[in-house]
């Protein structure tokens, strides 16, 4: 009987694009279920770079607002359809993060 051969994996090597800080966030979301969101929970919603990563959120809002996060969620959000007379399209798909803080951390949109 012939021995199996293995197949050797070589590692993945993904060329990511640096962005820096005030690259990954784009604007902050500000809505009535943000404001909520803020308040009760210490989340905010930001409009993020669709290249950007949990990681680089974190490391983008705890340089810009000086502030600890403790969690990340991100979304990504399909285009809607749209019409425009008698043209119909889609707006531009886009990523959105929920960035938790620390209790004793707030960030002051206003």
């Amino acid at each position: 009987m012939m021995p199996r051969r293995t197949k050797t994996k070589e590692p993945v090597v993904k060329s990511k694009l640096e962005l820096e800080p005030h690259q990954v966030i784009l604007r902050p979301l500000i809505t009535e279920k943000g404001m909520h969101r803020s308040s009760r929970c210490n989340a905010y919603a930001f409009q993020i770079n669709r290249q950007a990563n949990k990681a680089d959120v974190r490391r983008a809002v705890e340089q810009l607002f000086e502030v600890k996060v403790v969690k990340v969620r991100t979304q990504n959000r399909k285009g809607k359809p749209r019409k425009t007379k008698m043209v119909y399209g889609y707006t531009n798909t886009w990523k959105k993060a929920i960035v938790t803080l620390d209790s004793e951390h707030r960030i002051e949109l206003f």
